[in-house]
């Protein structure tokens, strides 16, 4: 059994978000690496594949922290704006990275669609020292809009990458995606869930059900790790 601890983490002013810390059971203080996750735009830190990724990623000795973006706690629906989303990120690394309890040794970054794009942007700014970027489903633009693509400042990260897409994902073309990577020069791969939409769902009549999916991702979640 993981153990889970709800916390709250100071983001702005007097406000603080939610969090769940899932602690492996062979921890170790300022020795064991850690996972962040972040949510999407229309979902939170309880979205099946987020907790999914926390229990398994916890049972294989890696301490895992998902937490809400601000609106998510305020039950406001539209995100918040680009710099509060930027700072929310922030300021969850820097109370994971110094914890007096836990304090890992490294920190990977990993979120679902909005959650992965605003972690790689802070990457690429310096404001957060990660030994890997997941990316589950990257809104690489907006759906129908391919000429206008969220890559620019990909180019700037030097530290390796771990892209999960759906080939149906109307917010990221699998050939626009593949260009984009082919540019960068950080270590970079590619995993594409074939007839996946933007949350990696397939159609019914695939006969693969939600879990096996997750399995898969899981699956090359973890050989990744690996290797960074």
């Amino acid at each position: 059994m993981v153990a889970q601890e709800y916390v709250f983490v100071p983001v702005r002013k007097e406000k603080k978000v939610s969090g769940i810390i899932s602690v492996p059971d062979n921890f170790e203080y300022g020795s064991s690496p850690a996972v962040i996750l972040a949510h999407g735009s229309g979902n939170g830190m309880f979205h099946p594949l987020l907790t999914h990724m926390a229990n398994v990623l916890a049972q294989a000795g890696f301490l895992c922290l998902r937490f809400n973006f601000l609106y998510r706690d305020e039950e406001r629906k539209s995100p918040d704006g680009e710099g509060v989303l930027e700072a929310t990120w922030v300021n969850v690394y820097q109370f994971l990275r110094d914890h007096p309890v836990y304090k890992p040794s490294s920190i990977i970054a990993a979120g679902k669609s909005l959650g992965g794009r605003i972690a790689s942007q802070v990457v690429a700014e310096g404001y957060m020292d990660v030994r890997g970027l997941i990316f589950l489903g990257y809104p690489l633009h907006a759906p129908g809009q391919t000429d206008s693509l969220r890559d620019a400042h990909l180019y700037r990260i030097r530290t390796p990458m771990l892209f999960f897409a759906g080939s149906h994902d109307p917010f990221c073309n699998i050939d626009k995606l593949g260009g984009v990577l082919a540019r960068i020069d950080a270590p970079c791969i590619l995993e594409v869930i074939e007839d996946g939409d933007h949350s990696f769902k397939l159609p019914a009549s695939s006969g693969i059900l939600e879990q096996e999916v997750y399995a898969k991702i899981l699956g090359k979640t973890l050989s990744w790790l690996k290797t960074v």
